[in-house]
Parts: structure tokens; sequence; C-alpha cells
């Protein structure tokens, strides 16, 4: 039992990558992880289920993605009553001073692309073809493995692949930024709404941008999404000027969001409410092309407190 448990926890990292990258939610990945390591357990007791896993790695994806796409077929009824606009749980990471890199105990997770901007788009495909995307892009899973997991055909799954990567292609903000142009642009935002000078923020915003807040209903947060720079602005300026008269104790930290540079911001309301955000970025050509403010505390559990040390934002 003992090699078991350790022949599937030295997987175990590489199936929180699948399920992430398919739910979404940390939280609902490790219990499809949890899940999975049951069906392992209860195959590995059956002589004959046990002959099928040549593959344990192959074995064990093909069962995550089968619970994966179990939830994201029930979740499609809980998103349609979500109240506003709904985006996926950050990942969060404290930098290191002067470094940009992931904590190792995320490392993992992270290494295959899940930028904010990409989690976003992926919510728009169904679940078959969320799965095969993620199966095939970020892990090369060959077209018959896919179909295993699906339930269906090899041309069906090549088809579901190929239909999620032009709408992934179509429909993903522009984001090719390097790190540090990341930072750069990132102060070049910060610094903006210190001066209140929306001339000087719509700069540092493309023409097209969108602006996108999931407070799941327990704050006030706009229910469509924001676009064009002019209303982006005012919009962020409106935000930040209230802060002040709403919250105290006010703390932000420029951190890691889902491998891309952000900002985590730890406020208390007046009347003793915490509250907290994090804001992630889509850059290209040295201009933000999408902002994602989540607000949503049922989705901030894993997302570690700004520092109390770090400087108000905006200026009191």
């Amino acid at each position: 039992m003992q090699d078991l448990a350790s022949d599937f926890e030295a997987e175990r990292d590489h199936l929180t990558a699948v399920a992430y990258r398919m739910l979404g939610s940390r939280a609902e990945a490790e219990d499809a992880v949890q899940e999975a390591w049951l069906r392992y357990s209860s195959a590995l007791a059956d002589p004959a289920a046990r002959a099928e896993i040549r593959d344990l790695r192959g074995w064990l994806t093909t069962a995550t993605a089968r619970i994966c796409l179990d939830v994201l077929r029930s979740a499609r009824v809980r998103r349609e009553a979500y109240p506003g606009q709904w985006l996926p749980e950050p990942l969060v990471t404290r930098l290191e001073p002067g470094s940009f890199a992931p904590d190792p105990a995320e490392r993992v997770v992270r290494d295959d692309e899940i930028g904010m901007a990409l989690m976003v788009v992926l919510e728009r495909l169904t679940p078959e073809q969320r799965v095969a995307f993620v199966l095939h892009e970020a892990f090369k899973v060959p077209f018959d493995g896919i179909a295993t997991a699906l339930g269906t055909t090899v041309p069906a799954a090549r088809q579901l692949a190929s239909r999620a990567r032009r709408a992934v292609n179509d429909g993903a903000p522009r984001h090719t930024a390097s790190p540090a142009e990341q930072r750069r642009v990132l102060e070049a935002f910060v610094g903006a709404t210190e001066t209140g000078d929306i001339e000087t923020l719509m700069a540092v915003l493309a023409p097209d941008v969108v602006f996108v807040g999931d407070s799941g209903g327990h704050f006030p947060a706009a229910r469509k999404p924001i676009e064009g720079a002019l209303q982006v602005a005012r919009f962020v300026l409106g935000l930040l000027r209230r802060m002040p008269t709403e919250a105290t104790d006010v703390h932000t930290e420029i951190v890691e969001v889902n491998g891309d540079l952000g900002v985590l911001l730890d406020a208390t309301y007046h009347d003793g409410r915490p509250f907290r955000s994090v804001l992630s970025f889509a850059i290209e050509d040295g201009r933000i092309t999408a902002a994602f403010n989540q607000l949503n505390p049922d989705k901030m559990a894993r997302v570690p407190h700004a520092a109390k040390d770090a400087p108000a934002w905006p200026p009191r």
C-alpha cells in the first residue's frame, strides 16, 4: 500500500496542474485529484483493471480528465446563476526582493502557461472542448488518449481540440509582454492611478482594453465587462478615489498572479468587513489589453495577505 501511495504522490503535482487548467479552481482541482486517487486504489484491487494500467501517468491523467469533465458539465448550470462575471481562482505567489519567479511549491502547477488571460478564455469553451484543449495543447496527450477520456472517437476528439484552439486564438486577450515589460507597464499603471490623471492612465491602456471584475455578489461590481480605455480609466479611478473613504488599513503588494505580475490589495471596511482584491493583466506593446479583478472572498482562501509594510495604494 505504501508503494501504491508513493507512486500516486509522484504524480499529484502533474494531476493538479491538469485539473486546475480544466476547472479554474485550485480547491476543485484538488478534489478531482483525490477522486482520481480513490479510482486508482479501487482499480488496483481488481486484477483485471490493474492489468490495464500500463502507463501510470497516462491512466491517471485520463481518470482525472473524466472527473473534471463531469465537474465542468455540472458547473455550467451553477455558472449561469452566478451573480455577475466569473473569474478563475488566482494562483498568487509573493515575490522575493528583485525576483520574478514562482515559489517552488507552486512551480510544477505553473510550469505550463496558465496566465489569467488564457484561463478566462477557456471558460468560453464547452466542457468537451476545454478537456480536449488542455490535454492536447498543454500536456501533449495523443488523440487516442483524449478520445478515451471523452468517451468519443479519435476524429471527434481531434475536431474538438481544433475548434477549441481556434476559439482560444480568436478570443484570448493579447498578452505577449516579457516580465520586464510587465513590470514597466504595471509601474506606469500604478503611477497613473496615484496621480489620478485620466490622460496618463489612458496612455497605459490599449484603446480596446477590457476590465472584468468578479465579486461573487459579495461587493458591488460591474455585471458586464467594461470596454474601452476611457471607460476603464474612469472606472478604475472612481474605485480608487472611493477606497480611502470606505476602507482603512489598506496595503498593496506587487505579486505574481498565474505566472504574471499583478497587484494584491488588502483593506478593511469601516464596518469591519475585510476587503481583498487580486488584479492581474494582459499586456502587449506596452499597454494593458485586459485587466482581471478578483474580489470574491470565496476564491481568496489560498491567497497570501499583502505585506503590512507594503505602501498604501492609492496614497492617502
